[in-house]
């Protein structure tokens, strides 16, 4: 016979932000944000699961806590809030458009049931034989006292610092127009974002709701448990020989089942006094029928452990009940499903039951605010300890604002999530900068990761200075349409450090770096300069500026510089009777003659193109082939510090980001590490990121400036791969400052899933998978060939962007030839 579910709902109302049921049970519903899967130590699930085990034990006689884990595949969209104006930006949100991913809601239910109601079978279901009982539970006095116990096991719960709660309102709780509310979401099995009335039907083949078909399957036969249970299992994939990767003990029933369900897990809070007796009567009946039968025997010893460790280390005894539920509109799905549950139970060495007969009373149960009608039967005998271990702790990876963050992918689904590596992690007080040391082997991939960064925060507004040796951004520069400096023989490096944009002045800082640059070219690395020198370069610039003001035809540069000091600035001197000993002007003009027109390096000083580095934001100097030229690699070194440290301090409000790759070579020159240590001592007071990257292990054991003034203060770290490097990984663990559960979540990385590992200031330690679309792909490639080719037909079609898009083409017919 058909009946109403409004009817036979055993939830009569919502009061007091609680779910009263209609047999006079109370509930009080959590919201739970769990810790992020792959991120926990053993420590931390231990600490957790003994939270666990404390908060269950504070829960009164006759109450139940219910945990119930939804777990939904959905497809992603076009990410909010990310810029799609440009070619990259537009490729990737084609690209991971639609992408399943696996969404998580949690709630924790603690229900009271009424002091005159016992736990019962399921022949007295609600479902069978609804009806109204009121309890004392309903009265103001019992109510205050349950809600003091659950805002108790919410704080036990939350000293972890691993896992948060917040109170479920009465207004998500109760359907409206638009939403379901958490009742009719589970009664209807939806996402809750719409709502929609379907038929529920029982019968032999199991319950079906609408066009879906269930199937359930439990854990409550305490000879389908495993034969040992516990905070966490180890988890092979990403284990290694001298690292065991922890993994919580019912994640494979959680975010590892690839599929819609739902994980309920229950444990009933009885009287442990009477509980104690019955098995003491049992006890006692086993004892006498033992000479009869084996399994009395076996039954008798099983009691008696039982009995000897409730008593002797106080543990308490409840009743636990644990399931799976699945739905799919394909009844072959569905035996799929089934198929990856009992895989998922057979792991944690337990066996499946798929329930038939009792299916319909457990579903009951799971009605938010029925954990009450939960059937005794269908319950087993066990401790807190061990009931706690099936709880499941693991939630996904969250994600940031697309604004704010770096996309990459979790290690589950490779779905996309967003990284707040910089302003989240300082606003939470996690880090106290944002240097970032990034490491790992070649081919690891570090280039691509930072190409990807680099990109994201360009996107994101910042200007981004990057010294650069084997040309690992020249396509990302070019795409962006950013200045890129080089040194070849028919086009050498060219700057002109002399110019000033139309709205900038001759100030103090400008001075100054100018005066650094022709002090650097006029003497000797152990030469120095007295105080007439100085005074004599600071009059020459001031005067030369001023000269350019009367002759607005001439443009700034070292050229007309030199002929300034030639033609003008020697009168200068003589009218103030400057000698010789003070300041000698013919061997100032004879040491800089090569750099004036005509002179071996005149290209140096005296470019016409790409003046304007202060409000450029992509500037990329390659240095691979002067890096060991003794006149070439000093200047260009103090021109790229005078121009970040001018964006520094005249672009208030842009986040600047300095990179430094293969960052040891740059380093052998003492003025490069001088100002290394400086900015990363200094740059985040003025919103910058300094980056550096190194392939060399030796080079973070052995180099005191990575050392103390580049690890020290790079509170994000960024690795790759070091599988490799296991047998000499101490060392490096500890010039890393990493922990032991940083180490074991690092050696868990594989380069073949292209993984990196993020630390931000020792505190938030994840595995990401750095995955790019094709066109990312192409844009960031350091393979030789692959990246000739992109410039070949860039310049054939005329852009890098069309040269870009031709070859993810020609890549997907290859692929699709080869398949």
């Amino acid at each position: 016979m058909e009946k109403q579910l409004k009817d036979i709902l055993p939830i009569m109302s919502v009061e007091n932000d609680c779910l009263l049921s209609k047999q006079g049970d109370v509930t009080i519903v959590f919201r739970a944000i769990l810790p992020e899967i792959f991120t926990l130590s053993d420590e931390e699930y231990e600490n957790l699961h003994q939270a666990w085990i404390k908060a269950v034990r504070i829960l009164p006689k006759g109450s139940i806590m219910h945990k119930q884990d939804w777990y939904l595949k959905q497809s992603t969209g076009p990410a909010a809030g990310v810029p799609d104006g440009r070619f990259l930006a537009r490729a990737s949100h084609q690209y991971f458009s639609g992408r399943t991913t696996m969404q998580h809601e949690c709630y924790i239910m603690l229900t009271k049931r009424t002091g005159d109601r016992r736990h019962q079978d399921s022949t007295f279901s609600s479902l069978i034989r609804p009806s109204l009982v009121s309890g004392d539970i309903t009265h103001t006095a019992a109510l205050k006292s349950f809600s003091e116990v659950a805002a108790r096991f919410k704080r036990l719960l939350e000293d972890t610092r691993l896992i948060s709660l917040s109170r479920v309102q009465g207004e998500a709780l109760q359907s409206s127009r638009a939403k379901a509310g958490l009742v009719e979401r589970y009664c209807s099995l939806s996402d809750g974002r719409g709502r929609q009335l379907e038929d529920i039907s029982f019968d032999n083949t199991g319950i079906q709701i609408g066009q879906r078909h269930t199937a359930l399957l439990t854990l409550a036969d305490a000879q389908d448990l495993p034969g040992m249970c516990g905070s966490r299992i180890t988890y092979e994939p990403y284990s290694t020989d001298r690292t065991k990767f922890p993994l919580g003990f019912s994640a494979r029933l959680g975010l590892l089942l690839d599929c819609d369900h739902i994980y309920n897990q229950y444990i009933v809070v009885g009287d442990a006094q009477e509980t104690i007796r019955l098995l003491e009567k049992k006890r006692l009946r086993l004892q006498s029928l033992s000479a009869y039968s084996r399994e009395n025997a076996i039954s008798l010893s099983a009691t008696n452990d039982f009995l000897n460790e409730a008593i002797s280390q106080q543990r308490l005894p409840v009743k636990a009940h644990f399931n799976v539920l699945v739905w799919s509109a394909s009844p072959a799905e569905l035996q799929d499903m089934q198929n990856q549950v009992a895989s998922g139970l057979s792991a944690m060495d337990a066996a499946v039951k798929l329930e038939t007969l009792g299916a319909a009373q457990i579903w009951w149960a799971g009605i938010p605010g029925n954990a009450a009608e939960l059937p005794v039967n269908e319950t087993f005998d066990s401790f807190a300890e061990q009931a706690c271990c099936f709880i499941g702790q693991e939630g996904p990876y969250r994600s940031a604002l697309p604004s704010k963050g770096i996309r990459f992918c979790d290690r589950v689904s490779s779905s996309p999530v967003y990284a707040d590596l910089y302003d989240g992690p300082r606003d939470a007080g996690m880090t106290s900068n944002m240097g970032t040391l990034v490491c790992g082997t070649s081919g690891g991939g570090k280039s691509m990761t930072v190409n990807h960064l680099l990109n994201t925060l360009f996107e994101q507004g910042a200007h981004c200075v990057t010294v650069d040796i084997g040309g690992s951004y020249k396509g990302l520069c070019e795409l962006l349409g950013g200045y890129y400096f080089t040194y070849e023989e028919t086009s050498p490096i060219r700057f002109n450090p002399f110019y000033l944009g139309p709205k900038e002045v001759l100030d103090t800082e400008k001075k100054e770096s100018l005066k650094a640059l022709l002090i650097s070219l006029w003497k000797g690395e152990n030469e120095t300069f007295n105080r007439a020198e100085y005074v004599a370069l600071s009059n020459a610039l001031q005067g030369y500026y001023e000269w350019l003001g009367k002759y607005p035809v001439r443009s700034a540069s070292f050229n007309s510089f030199y002929e300034y000091l030639e033609t003008e600035y020697v009168n200068v001197l003589q009218v103030h009777k400057v000698n010789e000993r003070d300041f000698d002007m013919s061997n100032f003009l004879y040491v800089l003659r090569p750099y004036y027109q005509g002179g071996e390096f005149d290209y140096l000083l005296n470019a016409t193109e790409n003046l304007d580095l202060l409000h450029q934001p992509f500037i990329v100097f390659e240095l691979d082939q002067i890096k060991d030229h003794p006149i070439l690699f000093p200047v260009v070194t103090l021109i790229i510090m005078e121009l970040f440290i001018s964006k520094m301090r005249k672009l208030a409000g842009v986040r600047k980001v300095l990179t430094i790759d293969e960052a040891w070579k740059a380093i052998a020159k003492s003025g490069m590490a001088e100002f290394l240590r400086y900015a990363f001592k200094t740059i985040r007071k003025f919103n910058g990121i300094p980056i550096v990257i190194t392939q060399e292990l030796d080079d973070l054991i052995s180099s005191p400036i990575i050392k103390d003034a580049i690890i020290n203060n790079a509170d994000i770290k960024i690795l790759m791969d070091m599988r490799k490097f296991q047998g000499k990984f101490d060392k490096l663990q500890e010039a890393l400052g990493l922990s032991d559960k940083g180490k074991t979540i690092l050696l868990s990385v594989n380069k073949d899933h292209r993984e990196i590992f993020v630390d931000i200031g020792g505190q938030d330690m994840k595995v990401y998978r750095n995955e790019l679309c094709p066109e990312e792909y192409f844009a960031f490639t350091t393979e030789g060939r692959e990246r000739v080719e992109v410039m070949r037909l860039a310049s054939e079609l005329g852009s890098v962007e069309k040269g870009i898009a031709a070859m993810v083409t020609a890549s997907l017919k290859m692929k699709g030839g080869q398949s």
